[in-house]
């Protein structure tokens, strides 16, 4: 498979960067930190200046009627500043219901998500009940879920959208390490739920956008940590010198920027695979997940070294991005789940 950005899709890379970079400074996020885990001001910047919600959902409604390709070069620009944005939930629920939800059902959501006026969250692997399309059960995990409105959640062949703030739920926050996403626990008791049209194209849609915007935000984390630590390395002077200029500290730069390449290179294979309907997909799904989210946390890992002292200290960003690699390690499947069905895949009965 060749690759390569066309012009619009540079430009729109080049837009959500700038973007980013200016408002989705450490002090927002550090404020968004401390209430919720969502920067109000810059998610209607997001939405409503730049159209950025609908990057994925069909033009008839309200979307920008782009693909996967394009939401990873989103993703890619709010990891790397570590944005406190919910972006997660909101382009997996998106996705649900615009590959699997019936004419009526994208009629009523998707021009309110385009819009940015809902917060989404999404179960991973749930354990429920449903019985008349009330559903009960206990969902973990939920990232943003003590502000979301709406939650996806599935079985088997049926995936369904439950109203978080109606009946028969409740939700209960958490203190999570990463701040800029954090968890919630939803326990539903007969909640009504609405049921997709087609429950399989629906997951499978939730996932592949979820496994995407993680992957993609893990590279433009790495990245960022790579940009960063080379920046520090030119300032600070150890011995006379340029701490950048010993050999032991380009090795461990050079060996973040091998595995960044590598990365920069699964995410946009899956997400070109996506778009293109590709055998490949699923492969490349998995492989960029797992990849991409070990090479944020080793990328942050080494960036807390890197800045000696003060990469240790609450004050620096630092620890921004390294909580957020652990977290990305953990969410929509680990690393070792993803390898098996890599495997699996690829080898068939013989895994």
């Amino acid at each position: 498979m060749e690759f390569a950005f066309t012009d619009e899709q540079a430009m729109i890379a080049e837009t959500v960067r700038g973007f980013f970079a200016e408002n989705a400074t450490s002090e927002r996020t550090r404020k968004a930190m401390a209430a919720d885990g969502i920067d109000r001001e810059l998610w209607s910047s997001f939405a409503t200046e730049l159209g950025l919600a609908g990057i994925g959902l069909p033009e008839e409604h309200g979307g920008a009627g782009l693909g996967m390709v394009e939401m990873a070069l989103v993703a890619e620009a709010a990891g790397a500043q570590v944005a406190a944005l919910p972006l997660l939930g909101h382009v997996m629920i998106g996705q649900a219901i615009a590959r699997g939800g019936s004419e009526a059902q994208k009629a009523e959501w998707l021009p309110r998500l385009a819009a940015g006026e809902l917060i989404a969250t999404a179960a991973w692997a749930p354990q429920l009940a449903v019985e008349d399309a009330r559903i009960s059960g206990t969902f973990p995990f939920l990232p943003h879920g003590a502000s979301a409105d709406l939650l996806l959640v599935h079985s088997g062949s049926d995936a369904w959208i439950v109203d978080l703030k109606g009946a028969g739920v409740s939700v209960q926050a958490h203190v999570t390490m990463d701040q800029t996403r954090p968890f919630a626990t939803a326990t539903l008791d007969g909640a009504q739920g609405e049921q997709l049209a087609d429950g399989d194209a629906a997951i499978a849609g939730a996932l592949a956008a979820g496994w995407i915007c993680l992957a993609a935000e893990a590279l433009g984390g790495a990245q960022a940590t790579l940009d960063r630590t080379v920046a520090y390395s030119k300032e600070r002077v150890q011995f006379g010198r340029q701490i950048g200029s010993f050999q032991a500290y380009k090795h461990r730069l050079a060996d973040m920027m091998i595995e960044i390449e590598q990365a920069r290179s699964a995410v946009y294979w899956a997400a070109c695979a996506v778009d293109e309907g590709s055998d490949e997909a699923q492969v490349a799904l998995h492989s960029a997940k797992a990849f991409c989210a070990d090479t944020f946390f080793m990328c942050a890992g080494n960036m807390i070294q890197l800045h000696g002292g003060i990469g240790f200290t609450w004050e620096h960003d630092a620890h921004l991005f390294f909580k957020r690699a652990r977290s990305i390690q953990t969410l929509l499947g680990d690393g070792q789940w993803h390898r098996e069905q890599v495997a699996s895949a690829v080898l068939g009965a013989a895994a």
